[in-house]
């Protein structure tokens, strides 16, 4: 099975601690630097439990995991670093992905990535339907046809890659089984760029549902990703919306920030070093919640906030 490699696999290490030659920062690069790091650890710790790329133990059947449904999404700094630089080699991401159109060769990605941080903080679902683009602003939405045989779907870009040869686009292991190339590891395939806007007002009313399992195939069903569009992140994602020497302070804080999100919110006490109470929100579980409270802050004017990891 031939797989390439990705973002994840070249720099993914140097994307957590921060650095990579100036070019691409940690996930989530517009926030301010948070002196909590995220908790997956470097690749000298041990980051990847394998070195090779593989897929699944076994073929699973993927009939039951939807397209991904294309919704508006703010672009945020998260991923969109440019241009930014890998192996020596300058790539730069485009302003947009209205128009894009291009027809080369897709890979695909597995196991050995499977759970950790994409270029924009998700957390990547071999069994999701989300993708890796060079350049296509993240998130973006595509539809990837196979030239061969008209078998088409719907991805969403929260990655960057592939980095090896002509390919344009990595897929997860149920895009490609979707598509019909997961033994093959590679193939010819044409990307058009997705409006959202467009898309869901062509599509009212007719959002596809997952469709029922199909023993057909004799395979089993793969295991159902929690969100088809990659918006997981990690489990202990928070954003810090204030610090004060004053626990009262802090306090009044929570509760206007309480009030305004209807999200939890939390006081935590100064560390061992420390003078500080930090007000932070979470924890958060995905990308959608995350924008959501984003939102709503800055509705009530708060727009100082940065997310930690703790």
């Amino acid at each position: 099975m031939k797989l390439t490699r990705t973002l994840k696999q070249v720099v993914v290490p140097a994307l957590i601690a921060g650095v990579l030659g100036g070019c691409v920062h940690s996930p989530y690069t517009e926030e301010k630097e948070s002196k909590t790091k995220p908790a997956p650890p470097t690749e000298n710790e041990g980051r990847y439990s394998q070195r090779h790329d593989s897929g699944p133990d076994q073929s699973y059947s993927v009939d039951h995991i939807p397209n991904a449904v294309p919704k508006v999404e703010e672009i945020r700094r998260a991923g969109n670093k440019s241009p930014y630089k890998i192996a020596g080699r300058t790539y730069h991401v485009l302003p947009s992905a209205k128009g894009y159109k291009e027809t080369g060769y897709a890979s695909w990605y597995g196991k050995k990535f499977h759970g950790h941080a994409t270029a924009n903080g998700e957390i990547y679902d071999m069994y999701g339907m989300t993708a890796a683009h060079k350049s296509l602003p993240i998130p973006s939405y595509v539809e990837v046809t196979n030239v061969a045989n008209g078998r088409s779907i719907i991805v969403r870009v929260n990655d960057r890659g592939p980095f090896h040869g002509n390919r344009i686009i990595d897929l997860t292991y149920t895009a490609a089984k979707k598509l019909g190339f997961v033994d093959a590891g590679t193939a010819k395939v044409k990307v058009v760029a997705i409006d959202p806007q467009q898309w869901q007002r062509k599509n009212a009313g007719n959002v596809q549902t997952p469709a029922p399992v199909l023993a057909t195939s004799g395979e089993p069903p793969a295991p159902s990703p929690k969100n088809a569009e990659g918006h997981n992140l990690p489990e202990n994602t928070y954003l810090q919306v204030g610090a004060f020497s004053s626990h009262n302070a802090a306090e009044n804080h929570r509760r206007q920030v309480t009030a305004l999100t209807g999200a939890s919110v939390l006081v935590q006490k100064p560390d061992q070093n420390g003078s500080l109470y930090r007000v932070r929100i979470g924890p958060i579980l995905d990308s959608l919640q995350l924008s959501s409270i984003r939102a709503l802050l800055a509705k009530g004017n708060l727009n100082s906030h940065h997310l930690v990891y703790d």
